[in-house]
């Protein structure tokens, strides 16, 4: 594995607005504070990293971005991936992420 690379294990959760709703993966305190300690001044807008992600055949690039409430970072999930992948909120799933540096 490199060392920008992570695997991760974590819960699908919705977020719910009146326009939208937005499916997440929030990565664990510990992984979010190894990758802010090492990548943080890489951040771009909303402190968000840049990152390619592997998850079951589909690999995807996005960013993960920081949120102060959970204390570590987001990864939000588009539909395309949801639904090639059958991810549903509240399903546990594995992936890998890459910070791109």
């Amino acid at each position: 594995m490199k060392l920008n690379q992570y695997k991760i294990r974590a819960k699908v959760w919705l977020y719910s607005s009146e326009k939208s709703a937005w499916h997440f993966i929030t990565l664990s305190k510990k992984q979010s504070a190894e990758i802010m300690a090492r990548f943080g001044l890489m951040k771009r807008g909303w402190g968000s990293l840049p990152v390619v992600v592997t998850m079951g055949e589909t690999i995807w690039k996005t960013s993960i971005f920081p949120d102060k409430k959970a204390q570590a970072y987001l990864l939000p999930l588009k539909a395309e991936v949801r639904k090639k992948e059958g991810i549903v909120p509240g399903k546990t799933i594995s992936f890998s992420i890459e910070i791109r540096v």
